[in-house]
Formats: structure tokens, sequence, C-alpha cells
């Protein structure tokens, strides 16, 4: 690995198939299957294609639901092929009421927030920003990932599609993302630094300002309170697609109003007061990111 570091990756190739087998020649102990291998094509043109799909007063309706019309630009903007201002001035252009469009602007937003203060913190941003929210210390949290989680056997439907998703698609929906690390840190008491490394390792879009503040969010050391949810949750924005094929429903860890979930995970923390975050934190509520 050291050597094909210290010298130039060949950049040219005839087509996508030569660099594939490229790679895998450069790669030889990385997963080496071809349905591993990303539907995403990299490079500007691509970038411009994408753009030239992306739906904002669709995004505004349905971006929550796995099936929504989200943007998949994320990997172009990580790596610079698409810029904010590019993205920005294009959603615009699509639309004549601009309250169409402030959703998904709003969104980009946050991402270029998360990055100013990636600027300003460095490497602090792997640090709790705050204390927990949740009645619980740091020193509560574990930081082995489990291994029924990495490797997709929990037997909830759910989780284990997520996880099989991020290792050999690269990519999640925001909202998974969100139940997995509500997940992890909430139910499975894991440090939210691990399950944040877990991501970068596989996200196509993987990003650390944007993926570890909002695994901060999650868990509550930037935000006013942890973000948990229910089955009821995840099977409308999922519409069924996993709670249909789940042996563990109307049994699973997620059953329950939020009221009753909330004082199983958090039986030590104040109330939280969902009209605007826990009643001893009032500060301006932070949102993750899509």
């Amino acid at each position: 690995m050291s050597e094909i570091n210290n010298r130039d990756m060949r950049r040219e190739f005839a087509n996508r198939d030569e660099l594939i087998a490229y790679v895998r020649e450069q790669f030889p102990d990385a997963v080496n299957r071809d349905d591993c291998v990303s539907e995403l094509v990299g490079g500007r043109k691509a970038a411009e294609a994408a753009l030239k799909k992306v739906d904002p007063t669709g995004y505004k309706k349905s971006r929550n639901f796995l099936s929504g019309k989200v943007t998949r630009l994320s990997p172009y903007i990580r790596y610079g092929v698409l810029s904010l201002a590019e993205v920005r001035d294009f959603v615009l252009s699509q639309v004549q009421d601009q309250n169409d469009a402030e959703k998904l602007i709003n969104e980009l937003g946050w991402r270029d927030y998360w990055q100013r203060l990636y600027a300003e913190k460095g490497d602090a941003i792997w640090k709790d920003q705050e204390e927990y929210k949740t009645g619980y210390t740091a020193e509560t949290y574990v930081p082995e990932l489990p291994a029924d989680v990495a490797e997709g056997t929990t037997g909830m439907v759910c989780i284990d599609s997520f996880s099989r998703d991020l290792r050999e698609t690269g990519y999640l929906h925001n909202h998974g993302r969100m139940w997995m690390a509500a997940y992890l840190v909430h139910w499975r008491h894991i440090r939210w630094q691990t399950g944040a490394k877990w991501f970068l390792e596989h996200l196509l879009d993987g990003d650390p300002a944007s993926n570890n503040l909002s695994w901060q969010w999650v868990a509550s050391t930037f935000s006013q309170k942890p973000y948990f949810f229910n089955r009821e949750n995840l099977e409308k924005y999922t519409e069924a697609a996993y709670c249909s094929k789940c042996p563990l429903y109307g049994k699973c860890d997620f059953e329950d109003s939020y009221e009753q979930i909330e004082k199983r995970l958090f039986p030590k923390a104040e109330p939280f007061d969902r009209s605007g975050g826990s009643k001893s934190f009032q500060r301006k509520k932070l949102k993750g990111q899509s």
C-alpha cells in the first residue's frame, strides 16, 4: 500500500471496465466482487448529468422517504466535482417559487456549516462537543462495533439491510444513516466515534464534517437532545419495505410510543420537550445533513 501511495496512480482509461480492472490490480486485498462495484460513475460529466435530474419540489415533498427524490449529489460535492454554490444556483433556476427550493438549499447550508466548523475545529470534531443529554456519561458507551451489526446478522431486517447496503454499495439514505446511528448509540450503547469511523470506511460520500457532526447530533453531544425513533416512524418512511418481512415485527426493540421508548432508553435523563428539545437546553436545534 505504501508503494502505491508513493507514486502517481494512473488517471486515463479507455472505459469504466478498464478502470475497475486497474483498481482491482492495485488493491488486491479489497472486496473483489462484481456486485460490490458502485453504480455511481465519477467525473464532471456524470456530475452534471446528475445535477440536471434534481427535482427541488420532489425533494421537498419526499426526501424523508427511502424512495424519495433525493439528489444523490453528495459524492460529487464531497470531492469538489460540484460546488455548493453551483448546486444552489441550478436549483433556484428550476423553480418559479423560491419556497420550493428552500428545503434543498437549507440542506446545502448545513453542509457548508459543517465544513466551516471542521475548518475551525480540525480533528476536534472527533471529540464530544458537549456532554450527552441521555442521562449517561461518555464512559458508558463502549468503543467496539458489535460483530452482528458489522456483519448484518442482528436478525432485524432493517438494521441488517442498512449494514449490507453500507458495506456493499457505499451508500445509505440519510434517514437510514440516522436510524443506524441511533440504534448503535442509544440501543447498543456504542460510542458515536466508533459508528462514525465505520461509516467513513464505507461511504462513497464519506465526509468527516457532515458525518461526525451528524453522529454527534444523533448522540446529543452536539444537539439539545438525542435523536431516536420507533417502529411506526421507520415503517412509514421505508413504506414497510423491511417491517413487512421481519420475523421480529410486533416484538422488536423499536416497538412502542416515543414516550415509552424514551423511558426505556433514557431512564436517568430529564424528560425531553418535543416542541424544542430537552427542557434544560432551549438553544436552536441542529439538523442532520441529507
